[in-house]
């Protein structure tokens, strides 16, 4: 009964008008900045930060949640029609969309993947609000040792899924703690680590961090790619056969359950569930040899995958106050803006933003079904636009972004640096997403750490007293030492680069 209570009061945040219309526009910016390349879904949720100071704070999180999932959809409409996944979750699309595509059936494809990932966000949405009610009973257990103890395990855990080598990826944790810790101390008002810049002494710009190093380094990188369009195939038939639908619906259903799981994890849940549906379904198939040559069992896994993947990877953030990827740091963000601390708290204290945030992920899918069909000629006219032509727009409004938080031509310079950095950095093969994750977390256990201290008389018995704690304590141990096993190494690197 309390659940249905609680779904209708998000329904009455969700379909407000004013928040179904940011919840059209970021579905629609998202599905936008899926299709075209060069800008992703972190650096233009960065970008949009500052419309978010004037907004409340369930319409400006709906807003920046639209992108997201907006992105995901936008993703597979190029990855079908002209062999380009617009996100790196809809590269498994591509193997069979883009197949079927040149068999004639381009219609019947994205029909296919707009079913399968509506279907697979309304089954998400239902799960994040069925464990919200147990998630908040949790909450009320948590004190300072349980947050610190919590984002330590998370940090090891994106270490852990981060793709490439376990070492990069602890240097850039390590390199965005450092980031996050410039600025005033949580205690004292004397700023540190600024090395006599007196614009750092408020700390480093989070939206110039993630533009310079997920905006203005990918632009540099597409720079170096031949972006040339691939003429888009005719679209036939809209709708699929029988046949396709009837091979679709086991595929959707199992994509949705790994996604699910999967999305919860932290670094790039969204992106394992697309390529671990799609070799399930290979696996699992009578003529595996139909993979890749137009089969829609192809398409709708991995679609259905890496959608319930992008919603459930809310629940982290929603239900414990711990981002799982660089998407939902951006939303940490955000919330910080809006003066609410990111904790397991939210869904007590903040009730209408938690369910208002579950009603309008479902209001957002729906609305994607609507557009994204009726859209697709659109799409493909941007696709035709020389990408020299669209750069030099992607990189102004970088920069208006970043300049219209503070008002400052430092933070705009401070973004370019971090773009170059950033550029140089993945050349190296040093993935930027745990760089984000440190940044943001750092602060926050360097404010329960103290805290925790100061109640406990300077003792460090409560970490491993509380029984939650210790859990937790535990768990990370065990994740290190995982990390040293040498058939866990091989095991990660087939995993993480199945493509």
């Amino acid at each position: 009964m309390d659940l249905i209570a609680n779904i209708g009061l998000g329904f009455s945040v969700a379909i407000t008008p004013v928040n179904i219309l940011f919840c059209f526009v970021g579905v629609l910016l998202g599905t936008l900045i899926g299709v075209l390349p060069g800008i992703g879904a972190v650096a233009t949720m960065s970008m949009l930060l500052p419309v978010t100071f004037h907004l409340p704070p369930a319409t400006s999180l709906i807003m920046l949640a639209g992108i997201y999932y907006g992105a995901q959809y936008g993703g597979s409409t190029t990855a079908i029609l002209v062999k380009l996944p617009g996100e790196a979750s809809s590269v498994a699309t591509v193997l069979d969309g883009y197949a079927m595509a040149q068999k004639g059936r381009a219609g019947a494809a994205l029909s296919i993947a707009a079913l399968a990932s509506f279907v697979a966000g309304t089954v998400a949405t239902l799960l994040i609000a069925v464990a919200g009610p147990l998630m908040a009973q949790l909450a009320l257990k948590f004190g300072p040792a349980e947050y610190f103890s919590l984002m330590v395990l998370g940090l090891v855990a994106s270490v852990i899924l981060a793709s490439g080598s376990l070492a990069k990826a602890i240097i850039m944790i390590l390199a965005g703690a450092f980031l996050g810790l410039v600025g005033p101390d949580a205690n004292s008002p004397m700023p540190r680590l600024t090395f006599g810049v007196p614009a750092l002494a408020e700390g480093v710009n989070f939206v110039a961090l993630a533009v310079g190093f997920f905006g203005i380094s990918e632009i540099i990188l597409n720079l170096e790619k031949d972006l040339q369009r691939v003429a888009p195939v005719a679209m036939r038939d809209l709708f699929p056969s029988r046949e396709e639908i009837s091979r679709s619906v086991g595929p959707t259903l199992r994509g949705t359950l790994i996604g699910s799981v999967l999305g919860v994890l932290p670094g790039g849940g969204a992106l394992l569930a697309s390529f671990g549906a799609y070799a399930i379904e290979k696996k699992l198939s009578d003529t595996p040899e139909r993979f890749g040559q137009g089969a829609p069992e192809g398409v709708a896994a991995p679609e259905a995958a890496n959608n319930a993947g992008a919603q459930t990877s809310f629940v982290p953030l929603l239900t414990l106050g711990v981002p799982s990827n660089a998407i939902m740091a951006v939303m940490a963000g955000a919330m910080t803006i809006q003066g609410i601390a990111p904790s397991p708290k939210v869904m007590v204290e903040h009730a209408q933003l938690f369910w208002g945030m579950i009603a309008s992920m479902w209001v957002g899918n729906l609305l994607l079904v609507v557009l994204n069909l009726p859209l697709v000629g659109l799409w493909v006219k941007l696709l035709q636009v020389p990408y020299r032509i669209l750069y030099p727009a992607i990189l102004f409004f970088c920069c208006i972004g970043v300049y219209s938080i503070n008002n400052s031509a430092f933070d705009v310079y401070l973004a370019v640096g971090f773009g170059v950095v950033g550029y140089l950095l993945i050349k190296l093969g040093f993935e930027p997403t745990p760089l984000l994750l440190g940044f943001i977390l750092a602060p926050m256990m360097e404010e329960n750490l103290k805290r925790a201290m100061i109640l406990s008389g300077g003792s460090l018995e409560p970490f491993v007293t509380r029984p939650i704690s210790a859990f937790l304590l535990l768990a990370t141990v065990a994740m290190l030492l995982l990390m040293a096993l040498p058939s866990f190494k091989r095991t990660r690197e087939t995993a993480l680069n199945a493509d």
